[in-house]
């Protein structure tokens, strides 16, 4: 099997059960375990720390020891082991600790997926990054819109079998022919090994990744309250799911056409983008809280996520050694994806309280430094330009 296909598939499987987890996985917990909406939003905070945590720590630490492939595999048969620990498990205490497991194991995928791909590319065994990551947004998109049949049919408890055989399918693909690059124990010289803040010595790299954290956390009303408030502006019912999905299906369409049509912009232009067009989604939602507007700014998660994301992993790509980026992708999980969004989750409920739309509009005190701080370092980007050119 050609490394593109691989990869594409990979991504897949993976985002198949994460289009599963993260939407549905509270919502399941409430419904058929009995737990209250605040013992859930407890147990998957705690769930969101332990995941920073194993992103920021022991994935880089691993990764330093053992080759890609034995740590999506040990990831994989950590997670299934984890999802199979609910069964037993009805009480809260009894639920949280097992979400804390499933997260030191679950959501390492992500950035493990991630750095595989980023050495490939390195490596040049992979040639487009995007068209392989799109494969993922298809994944999620499309097992949102099938679990909605089986719900409606079934029930709820149809969400845990749905993740468990998703998963299982991930962990059988896992012992597939890997790229022989992502079988090779890491070898990694002495005066290599250094610390993750070393990264930090990095050009640009502190200034990069407060820019994409700005623009990550700017989600989190999104993520968090986003059905809700479909609901607060009378969308109907059986067009929720379609009206979230239009954002991973904008998501599908960038990463589709990323390599090609993205290649040549600068790190700084695309970030610069990604922060105008969030600011636009938002204020948008803010300003007129319909249904079709909504829907019409759903199409800028393309520049908001997509794009934000796709020039991390092109700033990676090209300027952090592959002895880094594991470490690289850790704290871009931790920091990016897990703590910000609690962080920011945590702001954007005080707003919605006072008023839901204040949720959304108050997101833009992560886009508009986001866009000042993209702007510094396109000007950077420029600056280097001309001295190379003289």
């Amino acid at each position: 099997m050609n490394t593109q296909r691989w990869m594409s598939i990979q991504f897949f499987s993976f985002f198949m059960t994460w289009g599963i987890f993260l939407p549905y996985w509270s919502g399941w917990m409430i419904y058929t375990k009995g737990i209250t909406v605040s013992q859930a939003s407890l147990i998957m905070s705690f769930g969101l720390i332990a995941r920073g945590i194993s992103t920021l720590f022991a994935f880089p630490y691993l990764s330093g020891r053992f080759s890609s492939k034995i740590q999506l595999n040990v990831a994989g048969i950590g997670t299934l082991a984890a999802i199979l620990c609910y069964i037993p498990a009805s009480s809260f205490a009894g639920l949280l600790v097992v979400t804390i497991v499933l997260h030191l194991f679950y959501p390492t995928l992500m950035p493990a997926l991630d750095s595989a791909a980023s050495v490939l590319v390195q490596s040049k065994q992979l040639r487009h990054y995007g068209r392989s990551r799109q494969w993922g947004s298809i994944g999620f998109v499309s097992v949102g819109m099938i679990l909605t049949i089986f719900t409606g049919m079934f029930g709820d408890k149809v969400i845990f079998w749905a993740l468990l055989l998703g998963t299982l399918v991930f962990v059988c693909l896992g012992f597939m022919r890997a790229p022989d690059i992502l079988s090779k124990k890491p070898q990694v010289d002495k005066t290599q090994k250094v610390g993750m803040l070393h990264l930090f010595r990095i050009k640009h790299f502190g200034l990069i990744l407060i820019i994409v954290i700005l623009l990550q956390a700017a989600h989190a009303t999104y993520y968090n309250y986003g059905y809700i408030f479909l609901q607060e502006i009378h969308a109907p019912i059986y067009l929720i799911g379609l009206i979230i999905n239009i954002a991973v299906i904008a998501e599908i369409i960038f990463f589709s056409i990323a390599d090609k049509s993205f290649n040549k912009f600068s790190v700084g232009s695309l970030l610069t983008l990604a922060a105008i067009g969030s600011s636009v989604r938002w204020i948008l939602v803010f300003a007129f809280p319909n249904v079709i507007v909504f829907c019409i700014a759903q199409t800028l998660h393309a520049f908001s996520f997509a794009m934000g994301h796709y020039a991390f992993m092109k700033y990676l790509i090209k300027n952090i050694p592959h002895a880094q980026i594991a470490k690289a992708q850790g704290m871009y999980s931790a920091l990016a994806l897990s703590w910000s969004t609690a962080v920011f989750t945590i702001f954007g409920g005080y707003l919605y309280e006072i008023e839901p739309r204040y949720a959304f509009i108050g997101m833009i005190v992560c886009t508009l430094p986001a866009m000042l701080f993209a702007l510094v370092y396109q000007k950077l980007e420029l600056r280097k330009e001309v001295l190379y050119s003289i």
